[in-house]
């Protein structure tokens, strides 16, 4: 009897935490996952900028510039069947250079106009820019945190050679999860036509970047958390938090990686750049920036960024 009650017991709890878990896992993939509004990062003190990277955020003269482009509109139909918005902007004078950017999470392409003016007026690139998957003007019901994204940029490269020749001269450039991105792409089998790859403030895996989160922000283990919401992300959006790994993919690449990173990043920490230098198989920069917190280094230490930007340029694209 007493036997019988025990194991009544163990099965009841059992099932108790299974389904806590599984509801686990399905409000971690809708906070994070899901295209909705995320009010949980309104007051993220790790996402707190300095006043003047804020002044420049959101009032900085990029953002009349960027308004005031023609910008070429490009569209690119997905292998999930999705239609991404592109952003082409030609050079003043001819060149077959050409940078690509991937924006960070929830941001949309124009937000690198940040990057982009300077690409454009100084240094007299074309620059490409978009709406990510689950973002701006781009259909989907869910974010990649660069997974399936990567293959979206494969799709805009191979665009973009189409269009301006096979002597374009290709850079990645990429913030935070658009650095991910890049990296993400970079293990993949790309054109020549990519030479080098601009990572800034990128994570190792989604998976490293949630159990991050997941401790800072709610004081919570990973496990069972992180295998149930994977779970909830495989079946709704196709991907594992795991398999989508920059680390497994620098580990492959052949493509030059400058990476980029603040020593007072806490959303995103510097450890993780520096793990992913460590693991490149290509040619690799890294570049640590003081008194810098997450994507805040080209704000706030311009000078050095242009000019390790410029010398890691030089050097790659032809």
């Amino acid at each position: 009897m007493k036997k019988k009650f025990w194991l009544k017991t163990g099965i009841g709890l059992f099932v108790a935490l299974f389904i806590i878990n599984t509801v686990a896992g399905f409000y971690f993939y809708d906070l994070a996952i899901e295209r909705n509004v995320k009010d949980f990062l309104v007051g993220n003190s790790d996402l707190e900028v300095s006043a003047e990277t804020m002044d420049v955020l959101l009032e900085g003269g990029w953002r009349e510039w960027t308004a005031a482009q023609d910008f070429e509109q490009w569209e690119l139909e997905t292998h999930d069947g999705l239609t991404l918005q592109g952003y082409y902007l030609e050079a003043d004078e001819p060149t077959d250079k050409t940078v690509i950017f991937a924006h960070g999470y929830l941001g949309r392409g124009t937000d690198m106009g940040l990057y982009g003016e300077y690409y454009h007026e100084e240094l007299g690139y074309n620059i490409f820019t978009a709406d990510m998957r689950g973002h701006g003007n781009s259909e989907g019901e869910y974010i990649g945190f660069g997974w399936h994204d990567r293959l979206d940029y494969l799709g805009w490269i191979d665009q973009a050679i189409e269009k301006l020749g096979d002597d374009a001269d290709i850079v990645l450039h990429g913030v935070s999860m658009g650095a991910a991105t890049m990296l993400m792409t970079s293990g993949e089998d790309l054109p020549d036509n990519v030479q080098a790859v601009v990572a800034d403030s990128p994570y190792t895996s989604v998976y490293d970047l949630f159990d991050y989160q997941l401790e800072r922000m709610f004081h919570l283990p990973d496990i069972p958390v992180l295998p149930s919401t994977g779970m909830v992300t495989k079946v709704r959006a196709g991907y594992t938090l795991k398999e989508a790994s920059a680390l497994e993919q620098v580990k492959k690449t052949e493509i030059p990686i400058l990476y980029i990173h603040g020593k007072d990043d806490t959303f995103v920490p510097t450890a993780m750049a520096e793990e992913l230098h460590a693991n490149t198989n290509s040619e690799s920069e890294l570049v640590l920036f003081d008194d810098s917190s997450h994507g805040e280094a080209f704000v706030i230490h311009r000078e050095r960024y242009v000019e390790e930007l410029k010398e890691f340029l030089a050097k790659h694209i032809d």
